[in-house]
């Protein structure tokens, strides 16, 4: 888990502006909410803060379109829930049987995406209920390009993640032959799409595994701030953003050296489920919490830094309280996955947090679905996390227990389906 500025984080302390994508989408359903609109400081994320929420309407009618230069569910700001899921395509499938299931799967995208009811398999459990920012995310397994005899197509970036220290990985709860992320600020809304997708699916691709997720629910705080995860802390303070130097470099795959040319516009996911060992974390007092971390609780703010100071003050990695020791401690979080410390590695994340109720000692199931967006994970998520399980006091409290990687196509071409660069190029 990662929450410095080795990764990106979306939709949170700052969710003013539009994207273009957004921007059209919001304005076809007529959202544009007055001053709860406003655009700052170059930002290209659209508001669905407190006074975006209020209007009536509006976050059950925000539209995220289906297609754009990107697939959506990557730059779009975080929605309030996630279904994720993983399916295996079926033996003697082939790249047919995947040609199909995507076109099938894009048809039902476009029409979901805008409202309107999937023409087939509808279950009907969300037809009262608006777009909701729902947003559809297909990434590709590695698995997938030999049962689809396209072995040859598969990109080099999705080779197998090393072993971490500390690792606890269950097979069963990741990798798969095809990725789905589903968003949407209502629960409902997302559980539709993901049911629409599982019987579209029937015949060509079986379900492997599952998780929900949520996060705060736009509006939930009285202003823009960044969200908390499950142990309380500010999650994501000083990431780097959309538009500044360097940024669709470091997320977005370009053709050339060893990407091939149909994942270009496109990105790779590294999915992880990170289970957090909060009995243990709540045990802990907040100033050691603090440590562990960097950071104030109260209000995200670096360690030494001057009261009232604010989650965005820069961090003093030097600084020294009054007994000469380290501010921000040697092994505390924000210090080993600072930029500086990981050759400038960097990702855009969109973490959720998960409860799943009790394991059989007590414990509390929970933790964070942890997603990152990049240009090629070897010299991403690899790197970072190589560091941060050796290095980061952090980890004491964390368990990864699930993991995949996939190749995220660019969006579907206009009157095209998504996959169609690989499958047709």
């Amino acid at each position: 888990m990662t929450t410095e500025v080795t990764t990106v984080e979306q939709g949170s302390a700052d969710r003013t502006g539009f994207t273009r994508r957004a921007l059209l989408g919001t304005a076809g359903a007529g959202l544009l909410v007055g001053a709860g609109a406003v655009a700052l400081g170059g930002s290209d994320r659209p508001d669905r803060s407190a006074g975006a929420a209020g209007a009536a309407g509006a976050l059950g009618a925000a539209r995220v379109p289906f297609r754009g230069e990107h697939q959506a569910g990557i730059l779009e700001p975080q929605q309030a829930r996630v279904q994720l899921a993983a399916f295996d395509l079926a033996e003697g499938a082939g790249r047919d049987g995947l040609r199909g299931l995507l076109q099938r799967w894009t048809k039902a995208a476009e029409r979901l995406t805008a409202g309107e009811p999937a023409e087939e398999f509808d279950n009907q459990i969300a037809l009262d209920a608006g777009p909701c920012s729902l947003t559809l995310t297909v990434g590709f397994g590695a698995a997938l390009f030999d049962k689809a005899a396209l072995a040859d197509h598969r990109p080099p970036g999705l080779e197998p993640l090393p072993a971490f220290p500390g690792d606890a990985l269950d097979p069963a709860r990741g990798d798969g032959d095809l990725f789905v992320q589903i968003g949407a600020d209502d629960a409902l809304v997302a559980v539709h799409a993901l049911r629409v997708l599982q019987r579209l699916a029937a015949g060509t691709a079986a379900l492997r595994w599952q998780s929900a997720g949520f996060a705060r629910t736009p509006g939930a705080a009285a202003q823009p701030v960044t969200g908390r995860n499950l142990m309380g802390q500010v999650d994501g303070t000083n990431n780097p953003k959309p538009g500044e130097d360097g940024f669709a470099a470091k997320v977005f795959c370009a053709a050339g050296g060893d990407q091939p040319g149909w994942l270009a516009g496109g990105s790779y996911l590294v999915f992880r489920r990170i289970r957090m060992l909060l009995d243990h974390w709540e045990a802990l007092p907040v100033d050691r919490q603090e440590r562990v971390i960097g950071r104030r609780k109260s209000d995200g703010a670096p360690l030494g830094a001057p009261a009232g100071a604010g989650e965005h003050a820069p961090v003093d990695l030097s600084a020294q309280g009054p007994d000469g020791a380290l501010a921000v401690p040697a092994d505390a979080h924000i210090r080993v996955a600072a930029p500086a410390a990981n050759g400038g590695a960097a990702m855009l994340r969109r973490g959720f947090s998960y409860h799943d109720g009790l394991l059989p000692d007590g414990s509390p199931d929970a933790g964070l679905l942890f997603l990152a967006f990049q240009a090629d994970p070897r010299r991403g998520f690899t790197p970072v996390q190589r560091k941060l399980s050796r290095g980061d006091g952090l980890s004491r409290f964390l368990r990864h227990e699930a993991s995949g990687v996939y190749a995220l196509p660019p969006s579907a071409p206009a009157g095209g389906y998504l996959g169609q660069q690989l499958l047709e190029g």
